[in-house]
């Protein structure tokens, strides 16, 4: 790849959840396109920097050790992510703050580790993974929704604080990914219900109007774009990768 062709040349980038699927595919977008990647995620295999994102003190601990190796960070892409489904009458207070730990106060405790390097640099992004349950509601993942439509909430929060600085914050609500997050979720759903993965799988698929799964390499194109110079003008919007589903 050309210089030319790396627009993120010399820029520092955390990615979280960054082991596999949508991270995995974000970070490799964003080394091809020039930028330093740091890659966080709960276990330890190579190339990662271990850290539990729900951490405050174990997030400072990661981000010191990716300035150490790659300078002030200029971008942050808050993917890290866990989906649990259960009625909601069968959903209690822990499922909850398990979804609210990982969904949102990571993105919460990652962005504040990062700001003052975002704020420091010429232009910076904070581009959080969402969902299109962000958007809308679905029956059987009642804490997974909540959790995701505060995390479009603190975007749009986010976004309007920053407005006047050099820093923008979008939110990216990808549909159904064929990821081991959903094909997990999958196993879980058939495990409870005696139906087949493969019906389960098809059921998802159609939520897409396209009849298919998201894959994870056109979320990362979309994170990529949104963190390029040229998207100064896009700031507290929600993307949605979803095939053309309707919002509600």
């Amino acid at each position: 790849m050309t210089a030319t062709a790396q627009p993120l040349q010399g820029r520092h980038a955390v990615v979280t959840g960054a082991s596999r699927g949508i991270g995995a595919a974000i970070a490799d977008a964003l080394e091809k396109a020039g930028a330093k990647v740091s890659r966080l995620a709960r276990r330890a295999t190579p190339g990662m920097i271990v850290c539990d994102v729900t951490n405050p003190a174990a997030v400072n601990v990661a981000f010191a050790s990716a300035r150490h190796q790659h300078g002030p960070i200029h971008l942050l892409v808050n993917n890290a992510g866990q989906a649990e489904s259960a009625p909601f009458a069968k959903s209690d207070a822990a499922l909850l703050e398990r979804m609210l730990d990982v969904n949102l106060k990571s993105a919460w405790h990652c962005t504040q580790a990062a700001l003052p390097d975002l704020q420091a640099a010429d232009w910076a992004r904070i581009v959080n993974v969402a969902s299109v349950a962000g958007q809308k509601g679905y029956a059987y993942v009642s804490a997974y929704c909540t959790a995701k439509h505060a995390l479009v909430g603190l975007t749009r929060s986010l976004a309007a604080e920053l407005a006047s600085t050099n820093i923008t914050v979008n939110a990216l609500c990808p549909g159904y990914t064929d990821t081991d997050l959903v094909r997990n979720a999958v196993a879980s759903v058939a495990l409870k219900t005696g139906r087949k993965e493969s019906e389960i799988l098809a059921d998802l698929a159609n939520n897409n109007p396209q009849g298919r799964l998201i894959r994870p390499e056109e979320v990362a194109a979309a994170a990529l774009w949104l963190c390029s110079p040229e998207t100064s003008a896009i700031t507290g919007q929600t993307l949605s990768l979803s095939g053309g589903e309707i919002m509600s």
